[in-house]
């Protein structure tokens, strides 16, 4: 046990850490350069780096992290008396081709997800429907399994998720996950089991699952799971389904005040020739207006145009309305809260202090425990990957970035994100990707005749994907075809040398019985002498009786030549071990 015990925070910069310890900060800074990490007195490490470094100086101190004040991640708003009935925020969740985004359609009467690649949703999209004269807010949310961020926000933004199961196929992985994230957001879960259409479909079954491994019980059978059977495609049950929703979300209560300033959470973001940033909006509290000032993160703008998911021009969008909007001078990021502020000035000044704070802690990142023990394991031994990514919305560029990430190689090689941005990819792109020996990959962007050709001149490799999990096998084929390949050897058989006839500068002629498996020509051998294993040889020729042979058993006599790199001196008594050896290509996890 350490005498001294010193309590640092979660991270701290070099020249802090040396201050605290009372030593001199080249010490520090020595000890992270013989780890293989090039390091400034200002540079900030987080609390596991500080541990590992005062332990690989021997003190006699014991760090303990101060503990940090724990802060909602989104703000909890103390409804007023005013507070007035919103709409219901419903995510639709389940597996890859299970409906979801058909259910959609069936819902709104158009083609949602016409402009999805490969049929499979891959952004977060917001859109509202009438039900009775009233409004659902609806959350389409991705499908596979790379988009779990997204999803996960989509959930904590909820107050009721649809999970839709296929009859036809029953609970899959990203179900369970849906169930999961669904739980954790403490929303409400309504059931839609999709495809009764089908001939294959089984609603019981579906429910069975569902019952007896998940915890969610149907109504029908005591429990308090509303599940409902549709068809997305015969429209079937879809009504019920909205009757169903509206009905958990009056027992919810859920009610918002209008009388505040706005405030919600950015669902989307991107850029676009002609309009700058157009940013999509989830409001939660309040009512948003053309005219407000906002800021989201680190990201502030003026809101030029309002919009609803359709298009058409809103004079304002209240409690539970999924908006568009142009205005923001930058992008903001996907899951940030947005908040209103009265004019230009105390957005910039509301956007400066967050900025300061966002360096802070993205330093406190500069070198990070992982970091160092990775470094002190791997030294130079590790490859790297550098790869560029540009997609066309922020929500799938946090998430390609984020799976890539994923890709698990056991530290052999290293994948390098080196740039990433929202757009098309750009001349900047290419210089940069030129110099690092860099892929850059695309994702749903555009590339220009100019940048191609750029490209091509520079002989930067670029591969644009519309579906993210081809992107995401083709970084884990590149980052395969750089592992070192598996050596197997096999054995085949052994034998005792019986008598040496010649020996010459990189041949030995020798004869020995086969005492095991078999020899034959092409085999590797190992010479042992004793215990000592003192040559390895090739197999040029076997002879049988003095006549050439194919392959000699165990229990035959047999005459043989060994090709050497070196003069090779064998003795009678010597063994002989042969084997074949292959190089076998290696694949990731």
């Amino acid at each position: 046990m350490a005498e001294k015990i010193i309590v640092v925070a979660e991270s701290i910069t070099v020249g802090e850490l040396a201050q605290t310890l009372n030593l001199p900060v080249t010490n520090l800074i020595g000890e992270l350069f013989k780890n293989g990490i090039v390091s400034t007195i200002n540079q900030r490490i987080d609390f596991e780096t500080a541990t590992i470094i005062v332990e690989e100086l021997g003190l006699d101190v014991e760090l303990e992290k101060k503990a940090a004040a724990t802060i909602s991640e989104r703000k909890v708003h103390e409804l007023s008396d005013k507070a007035v009935t919103r709409p219901p925020i419903v995510a639709v969740m389940g597996h890859v081709d299970h409906g979801k985004t058909s259910l959609l359609d069936a819902i709104l009467k158009q083609k949602v997800a016409d402009g999805e690649a490969g049929g499979i949703t891959q952004h977060i999209s917001a859109y509202q429907t009438v039900r009775n004269g009233r409004s659902i807010t609806l959350l389409d949310t991705p499908g596979h399994e790379a988009f779990a961020a997204l999803r996960q926000h989509g959930a904590t933004l909820t107050d009721v998720v649809i999970i839709v199961v296929a009859a036809d196929d029953g609970v899959k992985p990203q179900t369970i996950e849906a169930i999961r994230f669904a739980k954790s957001a403490n929303a409400k879960i309504v059931v839609a089991i999709n495809k009764m259409d089908k001939e294959a479909a089984n609603a019981q079954l579906v429910k069975t699952q569902l019952a007896t491994e998940h915890g969610l019980n149907p109504e029908e059978w005591g429990g308090d799971t509303v599940m409902v059977e549709v068809s997305a495609k015969t429209g079937a049950g879809i009504e019920k389904l909205l009757d169903m929703v509206l009905l958990v979300a009056d027992l919810e209560d859920l009610k918002a005040d209008i009388d505040t300033p706005a405030e919600g959470l950015v669902i989307e973001s991107h850029m676009e020739t002609g309009r700058g940033s157009v940013v999509g909006l989830l409001v939660e509290q309040g009512m948003l207006r053309p005219g407000h000032f906002l800021v989201a993160g680190t990201a502030y703008g003026k809101v030029r145009t309002l919009l609803d998911f359709a298009g058409n021009t809103l004079k304002e969008a209240g409690p539970s309305t999924p908006v568009t909007i142009t205005g923001f001078k930058e992008l903001p990021q996907f899951g940030d809260t947005f908040t209103t502020y009265k004019n230009e000035k105390e957005a910039r000044s509301a956007v400066s202090i967050a900025r300061i704070e966002n360096e802070k802690n993205a330093a406190s990142t500069n070198v990070t425990g992982a970091d160092l023990l990775k470094m002190m394991n791997q030294q130079h031994e590790s490859q790297d990957l550098n790869i560029i990514v540009k997609a066309d919305v922020q929500g799938s560029l946090t998430s390609v970035v984020d799976s890539l990430r994923l890709i698990d190689t056991d530290g052999e090689i290293a994948l390098r994100v080196i740039g990433s941005g929202v757009g098309n990819i750009s001349e900047n792109d290419v210089r940069l990707a030129a110099d690092a020996s860099t892929i850059i990959y695309g994702f749903n962007v555009v590339l220009p005749p100019a940048v191609k050709q750029l490209a091509a001149r520079d002989k930067v490799q670029i591969r644009l994907y519309k579906v993210i999990y081809e992107l995401l096998d083709d970084a884990r084929a590149s980052m395969e075809a750089m592992l070192a390949p598996e050596v197997v050897e096999t054995e085949i058989g052994k034998l005792t040398i019986k008598g040496i006839f010649r020996t010459l500068k990189d041949t030995v002629i020798a004869g020995g019985e086969v005492t095991s498996g078999k020899v034959s020509k092409g085999l590797i051998a190992r010479v042992f002498h004793g215990d000592e294993q003192i040559a390895e040889a090739e197999v040029t020729s076997v002879q049988r009786q003095q006549q050439e042979a194919k392959e000699v058993y165990e229990g035959d006599m047999c005459g043989l030549s060994l090709k050497t790199s070196k003069k090779l001196l064998l003795e009678e008594g010597d063994k002989l071990e042969f084997f074949t050896r292959e190089l076998l290509k290696r694949t990731l996890k």
